[in-house]
């Protein structure tokens, strides 16, 4: 699908975000690991959120998808019966993650714990991503997880069962693989320990902890007990990933004013605020609160002067999926933006360093590609031109907001790919370029 942006003479609006990804994948994991029911409403959109749901579902666990609820007053709402330890059941088939490496990976620590054989893939993609970072302290537990390529990448063949709890460092920052590890802990016998070089999400933590688990942590190590989770209900927060596009819009085009109400503000997601404002980008937090033990605000951006900043080190795995819109960022600010230490970009959806690259200097970006990350001179006059997805969501609609800030018409190939994660954004990004 070929999506056609041109650039508006103002952005004005408030938009309403689809659920946030990560707490959404793991209230319905969770809640599935739980006993009781708990209904969960604002659930992420898109093909991801259908992928845990059928791996889910392929366990035996009975998710109900209802309208106009009468305990959440949500227009939409899941009810979730939770199996509690041991109760899933052995899938007569190959569990389909699609293109959602979060589903593979947390479904991943579930079947570790099951005492029965499983398989779980995905789409060529996702097959092509690398498992070997949760194959390998699975296997320490004493599951018994096999794959393409020594291991290392799906599908993956597990028979689980009889874990053992484990002290495990890794050597690179990832909350999927962190949670994979604590899902697979919850029944493990003894404690669980997992210490990461520098802070990573934190979503499956607060959410084990608000369901009853004895879990402690200080950012960097997680130490769990053996528990059981109490069933919860989760309003998902509106997704802060999908902010970032807006707030990026809105900053960069030189006459904005986009809200955005009940986003979620996890410190440990933030990181794309941070960078904005160290750029200068005029952004507002209002009308703070807290629910699961998830905060979320409003927030307000407007047109703003942004400067160069160089992003490196701690802050790249809480920013990591908003770095190809902070680049586009970039290059409407003033000197020269360094990215850098953000390799992982490359084994996502895409490699996202090249696809960045790639579509920045298309539409005229000065941008240099580096093997973790790049470097952008700022200051360039963007103008529309055909850029190319490479079928993964976030490069999508970061050329969408590119066309909205480049002068004459901008064409996105595989425009579609926005659906993973956000259905309702091509629509979106019209109706504010619409707006008089």
């Amino acid at each position: 699908m070929r999506q056609l942006v041109g650039p508006p003479a103002r952005l004005e609006g408030a938009v309403l975000l689809p659920g946030d990804k990560s707490i959404s994948h793991r209230a319905l994991l969770l809640n599935s690991l739980a006993r009781g029911t708990a209904h969960v409403s604002n659930l992420c959109h898109g093909d991801d959120r259908v992928s845990m749901l059928r791996c889910l579902r392929g366990l035996g666990t009975r998710i109900d998808r209802h309208t106009d609820c009468a305990i959440t007053g949500a227009t939409e709402c899941f009810n979730v019966r939770g199996r509690g330890h041991g109760g899933f059941d052995e899938p007569s088939v190959v569990l389909n993650a699609g293109n959602s490496g979060t589903t593979l990976r947390l479904v991943a620590g579930l079947l570790a714990a099951q005492p029965f054989f499983s398989v779980i893939s995905g789409d060529r993609s996702l097959r092509a991503r690398p498992m070997g970072r949760i194959v390998r302290p699975l296997t320490e537990m004493g599951a018994r997880v096999s794959g393409r390529m020594e291991d290392s990448l799906a599908p993956l063949a597990i028979r689980g069962g009889g874990l053992r709890g484990i002290v495990h460092e890794t050597a690179e920052s990832s909350a999927q693989v962190k949670s994979a590890i604590l899902i697979a802990g919850l029944h493990a016998k003894g404690k669980t320990t997992i210490r990461q070089p520098s802070a990573s999400r934190d979503h499956t933590e607060r959410m084990m902890i608000a369901m009853g688990a004895e879990l402690a942590t200080d950012g960097r190590e997680a130490t769990l007990m053996p528990s059981d989770l109490r069933s919860m209900d989760v309003r998902v927060p509106g997704d802060i990933s999908g902010s970032a596009f807006w707030l990026v819009a809105a900053a960069c085009h030189p006459n904005a004013r986009i809200s955005l109400p009940g986003v979620g503000i996890n410190p440990t997601r933030t990181g794309v605020l941070e960078v904005l404002r160290e750029m200068g980008a005029r952004i507002r937090v209002e009308n703070v609160k807290e629910e699961a033990g998830e905060p979320s605000a409003d927030l307000v951006a407007e047109s703003s002067d942004l400067s160069a900043v160089e992003i490196s080190g701690d802050i790249i795995p809480r920013v990591i999926d908003e770095i190809p819109v902070l680049a586009l960022a970039a290059c409407f600010a003033s000197g020269t933006t360094v990215i850098k230490d953000a390799a992982e970009l490359r084994v996502k959806e895409s490699d996202r360093i090249s696809a960045t690259v790639d579509g920045l200097s298309r539409l005229g970006a000065r941008v240099e590609e580096r093997p973790d990350g790049m470097v952008i001179e700022g200051g360039s006059i963007l103008r529309g031109a055909e850029c190319d997805s490479f079928g993964d969501h976030r490069i999508a609609m970061t050329m969408g907001i590119a066309g909205l800030l480049a002068k004459g018409e901008t064409t996105v190939d595989g425009g579609e790919a926005a659906a993973v994660s956000y259905p309702g954004f091509w629509q979106t990004l019209n109706d504010l370029a619409q707006r008089p």
